[in-house]
């Protein structure tokens, strides 16, 4: 049994309506990302999917629910088909009948040896180029950072001088901001801070402003944030800076040891742990001092620490070593023997992975085992592809490896085999992979625009609205089996409607009826100006013919038959419904954008 409630609706109040079936109750909201008032074409908004037990009222938590946005056009079967027919079609991925919004995607990012990054939807296509788009950069990214939102996306871009700001929508590069030698990224809410030559810079990530210039020391520096202050290793001065984040000034400059190249922050120590590379040292930084320090070889390259706070894990590529560090007991309580140059980790809930310099193998830690003082470090593996992952033809920080949107798998990039490698939990052996278009991919990046668990039962995403008009949401969830529309309006933006004028006029002015199955059939429409109502001549027109129901589709270029007349001409293989659609590239004027015209094939004689 199903019912369907409007909650509420207005200008102000955004959508909201709720169904309930079977004994869960979804409750779909969607509200403009800024201020209030109607939903409008081309406006940013959220969407809400609260889940729960109609008895009970408790949220369904766990869950992976799917969701479209769908516009069909008035008057086609499109309009007319049941909820469930709708779904069915985009959980099958139709090609005649995509939504117009997909709410269960995400992309893949891959930054490039050369001043590019590749967007990859690798849930796109079947057999075909996965390759969305690709970013081009004035030189090659350095280090990247998301905002929260999954709006925007900063690139360090050293050799050229400046930061680039990535819309995560259009793609496209929409901003730059100068500032010298930019390296590791940190974004701290909507304050963006960018280690430069001789220190940091802090910029405001939301309006592009330049806040702060703030000098620390000399040499590369690593980047981390804790309780209201910034940690800046100086590489060179064998120190690390405390910034405090609030009033944008230095307040310590603490000697921690030989060639501080990694610190991470604890929160559930409350210090900063800063790994040396010249001479081995592990140094916590407690307030504005340093703290303990632990020993261990020259060599240490990163240090980053485990879901939870407690466990950190530093890795030594020069000696071969992993130490598996107890922040709360301020001690190393076991360190592990690998080969090959381990140079940096990556964790999910489960374990912890561990990328090589000289081997193809990629190394699993499970979390569940370590943290047990004097114990071997327990590893698994699998090959991370042909050659090692981490021998990088042009060094960066950023992640080689990262997780997967909503799954316990992971995605590792391999930048001499020219590939990014997907890799399942559990699994021997990675699931797949696919190509990077001839270039290395460095860094690996995900950007998740599935619908994500915010709270206990509450699932959301931001998008895009389109276009205006009707619009549908269909829900689906598959355990409990629950398939849910839920209608709401796009209004026009004004000032877009202001510019928007139809590029052409199309109309049929000879339909063919009913006619028989075998037989040639003709149509026409007649393409003029929509202003003057002068006939367009010489377009390149195409067609598309699809029988209904049935997988049968034609396409073709349509025949200039008089002065601005395109014909169609085609022989009706089987008895149905037929569609006919127009498509005129050159105005932009694409199949879902024309009225289609209909008939009805018999099954009569075959003439």
């Amino acid at each position: 049994m199903m019912i369907l409630t409007v909650l509420a609706s207005g200008p102000l109040a955004g959508i909201e309506r709720r169904a309930v079936q079977d004994g869960v109750a979804v409750d779909f909201s969607i509200e403009p990302v800024e201020g209030n008032g109607e939903l409008r074409e081309a406006q940013d908004v959220k969407v809400r999917l609260r889940i729960s037990d109609t008895a009970t009222g408790t949220p369904l938590t766990g869950l992976f629910p799917g969701a479209w946005v769908d516009r069909p056009p008035p008057g086609t079967e499109e309009a007319s088909r049941s909820c469930g027919q709708k779904i069915s079609a985009f959980l099958g991925g139709s090609v005649l009948s995509p939504p117009e919004l997909d709410l269960n995607v995400y992309y893949v990012l891959a930054m490039n040896q050369d001043a590019t990054i590749s967007v990859v939807d690798p849930k796109f296509g079947f057999g075909g180029s996965k390759l969305l788009t690709m970013v081009f950069l004035d030189s090659p990214g350095e280090d990247w950072a998301l905002s929260a939102d999954g709006e925007r996306l900063f690139v360090s871009m050293p050799a050229a001088g400046a930061v680039a700001v990535v819309d995560a929508r259009s793609w496209k590069v929409v901003g730059k901001i100068a500032l010298p030698q930019p390296g590791r990224l940190l974004l701290d809410g909507e304050r963006l801070w960018v280690g430069i030559e001789g220190g940091v810079a802090a910029v405001d990530a939301k309006g592009l402003a330049f806040t702060a210039r703030i000098s620390t020391g000399k040499g590369s520096h690593d980047l981390a944030l804790g309780k209201g202050r910034v940690f800046v290793t100086n590489r060179d001065d064998g120190t690390v800076s405390v910034i405090d984040v609030a009033a944008l000034r230095k307040i310590a400059d603490v000697k921690t040891g030989l060639q501080p190249v990694s610190v991470a922050w604890s929160d559930l120590a409350n210090s900063a742990w800063v790994a040396h590379e010249g001479d081995g040292a592990i140094v916590a930084i407690e307030g504005e001092e340093a703290g303990v320090r632990l020993a261990g070889q020259p060599g240490l390259s990163q240090i980053r620490f485990a879901p939870g706070g407690r466990l950190a894990l530093a890795l030594n590529p020069a000696a071969d070593e992993v130490h598996v560090i107890d922040a709360a007991l301020r001690k190393i309580v076991q360190t592990g023997d690998l080969e090959d140059g381990p140079d940096q980790v990556t964790f999910t809930q489960e374990l912890a992975y561990v990328r090589h310099r000289g081997s193809e193998t990629v190394l699993m830690i499970p979390l569940k085992e370590i943290g047990r003082e004097g114990a071997p470090v327990p590893v698994a593996d699998f090959p991370g592809g042909q050659n090692p992952p981490g021998k990088l033809p042009l060094p960066t920080p950023a992640a080689g490896i990262v997780q997967a949107a909503g799954d316990a798998a992971v995605l590792v990039a391999n930048p001499l085999d020219q590939a990014i490698y997907f890799y399942k939990e559990g699994m021997a052996a990675p699931m797949g992979h696919f190509k990077n278009y001839g270039r290395q991919p460095r860094a690996v990046l995900v950007v998740d625009r599935t619908l994500r668990e915010s709270a206990p039962g509450v699932y959301e995403t931001t998008t895009r609205l389109r276009r205006s008009g009707q619009h549908d949401l269909a829900f689906y969830l598959n355990a409990p089996r629950i398939m849910q529309c839920f209608s709401f309006p796009v209004a026009d933006d004004p000032v877009l409607a202001a510019k928007r004028q139809p590029a052409l006029r199309i109309e049929p002015v000879a339909e063919p009826g009913d006619v028989g199955v075998g037989e040639e059939v003709a149509v026409r429409f007649r393409i003029t100006s929509p202003t003057a109502g002068s006939p367009q001549a010489g377009l390149r027109v195409r067609w598309l013919a699809f029988l209904s129901p049935g997988v049968w589709q034609q396409r073709e270029a349509a025949a200039e038959v008089a002065e601005g007349v395109y014909e169609v001409r085609f022989r009706a293989p089987e008895a149905g419904l037929y569609y006919v659609f127009l498509e005129v590239p050159s105005a932009g004027i694409g199949i879902r954008d024309s009225a289609p015209v209909t008939f009805f094939a018999n099954r009569g004689e075959t003439k």
